[in-house]
């Protein structure tokens, strides 16, 4: 069970490792994160200085030995994350229905509708089941608010 445990880590760590800095680019890109993060491997196209610190980052948080307490800390800001994006699919049909839709919605309002009463549910039984690693997690999370607004003021004030 261990080395099956050890894999997965290993497998999530590879996931976080390369969709992690195509965020940090997109960021970069809207001047939302650092200029570097934005630069791309000359030959690849790759954000290989993101991939970098990514790599190294998600290394040293899987070898720290508290896998769980990081699981935990992580989960809740994940499950809040999707529900918001599953709201904003509601919102933004409701604001703008003339957009195109490439993508479908599966079983749309329903399937979406009920995956959200889940995750809210969810988030609930966390925040109760779990208060030592969910308030924790969702602080941390909420101290990047203030971080984007200062970036991003800054960001349109220099043009």
């Amino acid at each position: 069970m261990a080395g099956l445990i050890v894999i997965s880590t290993f497998g999530c760590n590879a996931g976080l490792v390369l969709a992690g800095p195509r965020v940090y680019y997109a960021m970069a890109e809207d001047r939302l994160f650092f200029r570097r993060a934005g630069e791309l491997h000359p030959r690849h196209r790759t954000p290989i200085f993101g991939l970098a610190v990514q790599a190294v980052w998600a290394s040293v948080l899987c070898l720290s030995g508290t896998y769980n307490q990081l699981l935990d800390y992580v989960i809740f800001a994940s499950v809040l994350f999707y529900f918001l994006t599953t709201l904003a699919l509601f919102r933004l049909r409701r604001k703008r229905p003339d957009l195109p839709r490439p993508v479908k919605a599966f079983g749309y309002p329903v399937v979406p509708g009920l995956y959200m009463v889940a995750a809210a549910a969810l988030m609930v039984v966390l925040l109760v089941r779990k208060p030592l690693f969910t308030w924790p997690g969702l602080i941390i999370v909420a101290l990047g608010i203030p971080v984007y607004l200062v970036w991003r003021r800054s960001a349109l004030r220099s043009g």
